[in-house]
């Protein structure tokens, strides 16, 4: 089967061809450093590494880029408000988004460009637009003249007339038509800035990305991916300025957009007060779960995030992890550091991403397994879940670790010492000892199963 994406730019799926097959390239928007990811924030890096890891697979390579924005109106308050360099606040931030992401079982990009290290090519693009007459310099900014783009608005469908009075236009006596877009602005003493043929200053959002894209993915990509709510204005922007600066030639073949959170009904944002950051979140919940909940939904759908789905997640996993633990005895043929991909996983990730029919699949390899009486079925299922796991950046550990849900060592053995002595109880018919020691594991959140292999507990 043909990998098959909805592309944002045409309204429609699409069979995903790259230019290069030997080296497909797509580029996501990353983060802004000035402060903690939201959930919200890391359905994108989460979804797009389950296509990177397809790609990777269906393509044998890939150029993936996802960027950091390290200069900032946002960074500068930040690190005016502590009284720092900038980079402080960046370099910090940075590092806890690369931990959290990780966390997340989100694998590194293959580039990592950041804007401050890519002001030369900023600058460099920006002359060129200047020079083709598609922007302009005036009281020291560069804007770009969305005038002189006629296609402007073909990626979020909106009206060009719209688009002017919209509510999110900066109107100032600079510009020479109201939608018009800064590409540089100045800078004053206090705030960082670069020297530019227009002054002093720093660069817009939008033309960072373009440049970013340009240097290490080339003049034209095969995927630019990010949250739906970039599509309207810096994805628009960023197309615009890129084919424009580049001759018209095709910034991004497929544009590919992730749906946003909703928090009780409300979608997840900053500006809302309902935000839950990874940070916090992933000290509190296994963090496979959380990559579980945030592949629940497809990936164009709106989710709806909560506690109940995250216990959901994690009653689920144990379930997987509970079968690969039954089947621990058993050896696969595969190999265990690269197992394949059951076809059904591939198909179901083919076709635009389905994970929520890929994690069906995997719940069905599991429950199969659970049934299967021969060693062979037992050897072959097993590898397809293994497999299955992979393909989805799941069931990555080993089931005992799951379990144990980051607990250390010493309290496992004391939890099954408490285990041993109330089977020994109940043979001893001391049911009050019995009963004691049930209850004192119940307060701690342990939870006994009596499987055909013995009693078995995990952390609830």
């Amino acid at each position: 089967m043909s990998l098959q994406l909805f592309n944002s730019l045409t309204r429609r799926v699409e069979p995903f061809v790259p230019l290069d097959p030997a080296r497909p390239t797509m580029y996501v928007c990353g983060p802004t450093v000035y402060n903690y990811a939201h959930i919200g924030n890391a359905r994108g890096p989460v979804v797009f590494d389950v296509l990177a890891r397809l790609l990777r697979r269906r393509f044998g390579d890939l150029a993936y880029a996802r960027n950091i924005t390290d200069v900032d109106d946002k960074i500068n308050t930040a690190a005016k408000e502590q009284g720092v360099p900038i980079s402080t606040i960046t370099d910090r931030f940075a590092a806890i988004y690369r931990e959290d992401m990780a966390a997340l079982g989100v694998q590194p990009p293959d580039l990592e460009p950041e804007a401050t290290r890519h002001i030369g090519q900023i600058i460099a693009m920006i002359e060129r637009l200047i020079e083709a007459g598609h922007a302009y310099a005036a009281e020291g900014h560069a804007l770009f003249s969305v005038a002189s783009f006629a296609e402007y608005g073909k990626l979020s469908r909106r009206d060009p007339e719209e688009l002017l009075a919209g509510a999110r236009v900066d109107v100032a006596p600079y510009k020479r038509d109201p939608g018009d877009f800064v590409l540089w602005k100045p800078s004053t003493d206090d705030l960082p800035g670069w020297d530019s043929p227009w002054g002093r200053g720093r660069p817009g959002w939008h033309i960072e990305c373009s440049a970013m894209a340009a240097t290490h993915l080339g003049e034209t990509i095969d995927i630019h991916a990010g949250g739906v709510d970039l599509q309207f204005p810096h994805h628009e922007n960023e197309l615009a300025q890129s084919e424009c600066a580049h001759g018209g030639k095709p910034f991004a073949r497929f544009w590919l957009h992730n749906g946003m959170l909703n928090f009780a009904g409300a979608k997840m944002a900053k500006s809302v007060g309902n935000i839950q950051r990874v940070h916090e979140l992933i000290q509190h919940h296994p963090h496979e779960a959380l990559r579980y909940a945030l592949l629940s939904a497809h990936y164009r759908q709106p989710l709806d995030w909560s506690d109940g789905l995250i216990e959901q997640c994690v009653r689920t996993l144990d379930r997987l992890y509970g079968t690969l633990r039954d089947l621990a005895d058993v050896a696969v043929v595969t190999d265990l550091a690269d197992p394949a991909i059951p076809a059904s996983i591939e198909t179901a990730l083919n076709d635009d991403l389905n994970t929520p029919q890929a994690l069906a699949e995997l719940s069905r390899i599991a429950g199969d397994a659970r049934k299967a009486e021969t060693d062979a079925d037992k050897s072959r299922l097993k590898g397809e879940l293994l497999g299955a796991g992979l393909a989805l950046g799941l069931l990555q550990q080993e089931p005992a670790a799951w379990f144990a849900r980051g607990a250390s060592a010493e309290d496992d053995v004391r939890i099954q010492a408490l285990i041993d002595e109330r089977i020994a109880a109940k043979r001893a018919r001391d049911f009050a000892r019995a009963d004691a020691i049930r209850d004192q594991l119940a307060s701690e959140g342990i939870v006994l199963e009596d499987t055909p292999q013995g009693v078995r507990w995990k952390r609830g």
